[in-house]
């Protein structure tokens, strides 16, 4: 695990960011699972009062895109989100939904991440999977 991304490291990674903006707190990090949650609030809501796909997918791609700094030497590689795609299974009004993403590819150019959405009371919101491509940092001469 990247020595720079701790808890604390990836929410100061997300000051001043959409992240922050939507409230996304990440509460958990190991090798190859991540875990954040965001409220369901004004920011993350649609017009119908429950959470909105976009938040989710935002939800989605800040956690496995976050999960694979985690995983890379940030001084040699950059992190790009290159897909993501998502079903919204269910729907909820709860304080906050949670983002667990789990590593299911590790390659050396490209990692898969499975992202579940769940309400507090562990119902599945949204199943996501998100492919980011690592990409070696050029270094100026």
């Amino acid at each position: 695990m990247s020595q720079l991304l701790t808890l604390e490291g990836l929410n100061d990674l997300c000051k001043n960011t959409m992240m922050e903006h939507l409230g996304i707190e990440f509460t958990e990090v190991s090798n190859g699972r991540l875990v954040a949650k965001m409220p369901i609030d004004n920011r993350t809501i649609q017009p119908m009062k429950r959470l909105h796909g976009g938040a989710t997918m935002a939800l989605a791609e800040s956690v496995g895109s976050a999960g694979s700094l985690t995983l890379v030497d940030l001084t040699k590689y950059a992190v790009l989100g290159v897909e993501i795609s998502g079903s919204h299974i269910g729907a909820t009004r709860e304080d906050y939904v949670f983002g667990i993403g789990v590593l299911v590819h590790q390659g050396k150019t490209s990692h898969v991440w499975e992202i579940r959405i769940e309400d507090q009371k562990g119902k599945l919101i949204s199943l996501c999977r998100l492919t980011n491509r690592i990409i070696p940092i050029k270094s100026e001469k």
